[in-house]
């Protein structure tokens, strides 16, 4: 009783505060603190503050019978999301010492948050939020919550049910619209993974709050929390609770690190660390000559162009490799590729500054035809006289768009005046990263390697390719089971990875025959046979429809393929399968940082279905992307996990090097890998050839 007192004393003081009191700034911290389960929260509980868009914080936390480490991005300024593993000390990952050992029992989950309200002068912040709604529910809860500040304190009250709302302080107030919320019901959907939306908002709930104080001393904030769990339920077993009220300290160590030290339940001292960054602003500093100023007085009509410094010039102040040019009186036209900066406006500006620099006045255009593995993609044409108005600030309202015009490539009527050759030998030198988590026998398996690549061109149309995996650091020695002993009714045409896995082998990744062309304007089309992936041989065939800067993409592509064998990557297994599918690619206006793909077909193990992949780019060129394919396998068929589901971040070159870049490399994470859902890993993919016609990578 004296509990429950304590606690609507404490609500109607937050709430009193938050209806009377005005938002002050002056004491606001530049990033909101995460809480012990990751995301923006107290110390248990979570809050209705968000921190800016593209924030993103690895935490570790650790008490007595937990330990978590999360990660927690602010994907849009409205929604939050979270990444969580957790180690239950009291618990062993398997009774079977031969297949685990002696690791702790793991657990993943996803959070996600959601602000519904934006502070304002009198009214709080209002957020919605669900913690663990698609893994195995051990912290499954539901929120909703307010927040207000008021100088130097941050206040905050929640209502909470599921995990949060174990202790069953207040009624559930949706009993009141429906019998069926007033009991939450048990188990799992499925096997696991899928997201329990009959369980929203039901059971028992509970009332939660607290304050955070900004000390006078800048870097210590203070927190106190009125918990609403009771720990009667947990995985670890029934924890003792002598007190509701917990308190931490969190100490800015620095700009990007937080932490912090929690006294939890009256009997347990707990301690954490925060390392964040901002995907938007996040950025290397550069080593690049300096633009080229556009003089006030052109080169005459008479000026000689030196062709072999102009396209020297052009590689080392813009990144661009010059395959060809031609030069006329008044235009000239240059084909290659872009391989510096990025950006596609520095690009253009920087290129336009050196043609207006080094040609004569008499050249009014520049057309700039831009190649993706020896076909000519798109071409930018700039009007010189526009542009050079531009580059001067002769009008102080001129912009670059008002300049170029991208278009599809118009035909080159003259000869070109290099001589090149469409055939050759090339090889390139690319490096991989494979991680796995929660693995039994160990919780973190990695290999870092290397994937040398060589092939012939014969011509712009046809090449022969090929690349090896070379394992350089991996603790793949411990990934000693063979296939697991999960009944499946599906085809193995994923599960059998660690047959395929030798750590310190080199493996052959692909040899493959390539053919593609552009049929017609807009439409694409490739072919391709051999060793396509590393647990695939065949042939296959893909069109791509993708007009220049359309925002809307449609691919084909159609597969038969054999399983390869285990040992021998020349020969292969019984399994065969034809697999296939149509995609759609969307960059919506209105939304202009995300992707959102859609690939409808037939899978390798047979089944059919669809895949939803959304992606979404930030200022600095990182891309966080979620993928999920559901199909007519049910989820008992499936597995654990209840249907195939991954996530990954793609990073920019640039943002490792001190000179500009482009390219990207990706980092994935597959919460679990089973059969149904998988879609052959096609070597080469029309999209990726063809991002120059419409970048989203910006």
């Amino acid at each position: 009783m004296k509990q429950s007192s304590s606690l609507y004393l404490l609500g109607s003081a937050l709430l009193c505060l938050a209806g009377s009191v005005m938002a002050s700034d002056e004491f606001a911290p530049p990033a909101f603190s995460q809480m012990n389960h990751g995301g923006v929260g107290l110390i248990q509980t979570p809050t209705a503050r968000f921190n800016s868009e593209g924030e993103f914080s690895i935490n570790y936390q650790d008490s007595d019978e937990y330990r978590f480490w999360s990660v927690s991005l602010t994907l849009f300024p409205w929604m939050e999301t979270t990444m969580r593993y957790s180690d239950i000390r009291t618990l062993l990952y398997s009774s079977d010492p031969g297949f685990s050992g002696d690791q702790t029992f793991k657990d993943k989950g996803i959070d996600v948050k959601f602000r519904l309200w934006q502070e304002s002068a009198y009214l709080p912040q209002l957020a919605v939020g669900f913690r663990d709604f698609g893994g195995t529910g051990l912290f499954e809860s539901e929120f909703i919550t307010l927040s207000k500040r008021w100088q130097n304190l941050d206040m905050h009250l929640g209502l909470g049910f599921g995990y949060l709302g174990n202790s069953g302080n207040i009624a559930n107030p949706f009993c009141k619209v429906s019998d069926a919320y007033c009991t939450r019901p048990g188990g799992l959907d499925g096997k696991g993974g899928q997201v329990s939306f009959g369980k929203f908002f039901k059971g028992p709930a509970a009332l939660y709050g607290g304050v955070e104080y900004q000390t006078p001393w800048q870097p210590l904030r203070l927190k106190l929390e009125y918990d609403s769990n009771n720990y009667l339920k947990d995985k670890a077993g029934v924890l003792l609770q002598d007190s509701r009220l917990n308190v931490a300290a969190v100490y800015r160590a620095s700009e990007n690190l937080d932490l912090n030290l929690n006294y939890q339940r009256g009997n347990t001292v707990g301690f954490g660390v925060s390392y964040r960054t901002n995907f938007d602003n996040v950025e290397q500093i550069k080593i690049a000559p300096a633009p080229r100023v556009v003089p006030e007085q052109l080169p005459a009509a008479s000026t000689k162009v030196e062709s072999t410094m102009l396209y020297q010039q052009l590689r080392a102040e813009v990144g661009f490799v010059v395959i060809n040019y031609q030069l006329q009186p008044n235009e000239v036209i240059i084909e290659g590729y872009s391989t510096a900066f990025r950006h596609r406006d520095e690009f253009l500006e920087r290129l336009g500054r050196l043609l207006a620099a080094e040609l004569p006045e008499t050249v009014k255009r520049y057309r700039i035809r831009e190649l993706s593995d020896d076909t000519v993609m798109v071409e930018t044409v700039i009007d010189a006289e526009k542009f050079v108005s531009f580059a001067r600030r002769d009008e102080i309202d001129a912009t670059l768009a008002q300049s170029i015009q991208r278009q599809e490539p118009t035909p080159v009527n003259t000869d070109w005046q290099l001589t090149t050759e469409n055939s050759g030998y090339y090889q390139q030198m690319d490096g991989y990263w494979i991680q796995s988590f929660g693995n039994p026998e160990t919780f973190y398996l990695y290999q870092i390697g290397v994937v040398p690549a060589a092939g012939y061109v014969f011509n712009k149309n046809f090449s022969v390719n090929g690349a090896l995996r070379i394992p350089l650091l991996t603790n793949f020695d411990d990934f000693t089971f063979t296939v697991d002993a999960i009944p499946s009714t599906l085809p193995r045409v994923r599960t059998y990875v660690r047959e395929y896995v030798e750590a310190d082998t080199v493996s052959v990744e692909n040899i493959y025959l390539q053919a593609k062309t552009q049929l017609v304007q807009d439409w694409y089309g490739l072919a391709y046979a051999g060793l396509l992936e590393s647990m695939y041989t065949g042939a296959g065939a893909e069109v791509l429809y993708r007009p220049v800067d359309s925002r809307l993409a449609v691919g084909i592509d159609v597969n038969y393929v054999a399983q390869r064998d285990f040992e021998d990557p020349f020969a292969v297994r019984d399994y065969r399968v034809a697999t296939g599918h149509v995609t759609a690619y969307w960059n919506p206006e209105m939304f202009d940082d995300l992707l959102v793909k859609v690939s409808v077909g037939r899978y390798l193990a047979k089944d059919k279905g669809v895949t939803i992949d959304i992606a979404k780019r930030f200022d600095s060129g990182i891309v966080v992307g979620a993928y999920a394919a559901k199909t007519n396998v049910s989820a008992v068929e499936y597995g654990e996990g209840s249907f195939t589901k991954g996530f990954y971040l793609n990073f920019p070159f640039d943002l490792f090097s001190a000179t500009p870049s482009t390219g990207t490399t990706s980092l994935p994470w597959v919460p679990i890998t089973r059969d149904g859902g998988q879609p052959l890993s096609r070597p080469v993919k029309l999209y990726d050839l063809t991002e120059v016609r419409a970048p989203f990578l910006k």
